[in-house]
């Protein structure tokens, strides 16, 4: 589990690389869907409280639920940043082309033990309670359960971020993700092991909701393995190429917090891929599209 003693320093970087980032997605005219936590919409401690209240999250593990961390917890996001992103999401939505989306309310686990849907749904409440034109959603830990898709098309939601087509990427649990895979992981980021899961419109999955796919996680930069920062972007330049080349999609993905520490050296490479998504625009007509863009689409031409 993330804390503020181990991670709390990404948190505070992501504050400081977020605008960057933004500044690059301007200068490249990047479509982008940012899967927000509703609980970073709080503007206090009371607020955030009284929503979490009206929620039931028995999950078996006590600590996947953040009402076992109030006390960590600042009345508002100048005396705890950690905690409250109001102003950054207003900062999200000032730029063009941005999709505000929805991580869930709580950071709901969608597989871990001691969930139910009926308590899925009152999360998915509390997102639209917030905004209720969010139409895009990225499950917590990509724990994808194809179970509640109904419940998700209920409250407006028209499409999902989905795992990659491989077994190492098969939806799990904090008991169901033994080392191999996180090691096959780690190599396929740098070494083609599973393809490069790029995906055509005309097969995405449109019912219950429209099922996106990702093709990569972009991993932050590792001091360790500097040496083959080379092949890592060769991996995704290699993937963007050939979805480029084929007209289909390919969907790159990233946590903020990411680029929270060695802030510079992943700005760095979030350019040389924006750099050569630019390159593919001009080649073979490439286009950037956030999820809802992508989702519009398939119901144009479905």
């Amino acid at each position: 589990m993330f804390t503020l003693e181990n991670y709390g320093e990404n948190i505070l970087g992501a504050r400081l690389a977020i605008p960057r980032i933004l500044q690059l997605f301007l200068k490249y005219d990047i479509h982008a869907t940012w899967a927000i936590v509703g609980m970073l919409y709080c503007k206090s401690k009371k607020e955030l409280l009284t929503k979490l209240e009206g929620l039931d999250l028995p999950y078996a593990n006590k600590a996947f639920s953040p009402k076992s961390n109030l006390w960590q917890v600042g009345e508002d996001e100048i005396e705890d940043p950690y905690h409250f992103a109001h102003s950054l999401i207003d900062t999200i939505k000032a730029v063009p082309n941005q999709e505000i989306g929805t991580h869930t309310f709580s950071h709901y686990y969608c597989l871990e033990e001691g969930q139910q849907p009926e308590h899925f749904e009152k999360d998915l409440q509390a997102v639209v309670e917030l905004n209720e034109s969010i139409t895009s959603l990225v499950f917590p830990r990509n724990q994808v359960n194809n179970d509640y898709m109904t419940i998700c098309k209920k409250y407006g939601i028209t499409a999902f971020r989905g795992n990659e087509d491989s077994w190492i990427y098969e939806a799990y649990t904090s008991k169901t993700n033994p080392p191999i895979k996180r090691i096959l992981r780690l190599v396929d980021a740098y070494v083609n092991l599973t393809g490069h899961h790029t995906f055509s419109l005309k097969n995405i999955q449109k019912e219950p909701i429209i099922h996106i796919k990702s093709s990569r996680f972009l991993r932050p930069y590792n001091k360790q393995l500097a040496a083959l920062e080379h092949l890592r972007l060769r991996r995704i330049k290699n993937g963007l190429t050939k979805a480029a080349k084929n007209n289909k999609l390919y969907h790159l993905w990233w946590h903020p917090h990411n680029f929270g520490k060695n802030t510079e050296e992943n700005l760095w490479f979030l350019e040389e891929i924006l750099k050569h998504v630019e390159y593919l625009k001009d080649k073979y007509n490439f286009q950037s599209m956030h999820m809802r863009d992508v989702a519009n689409i398939v119901k144009i031409i479905s």
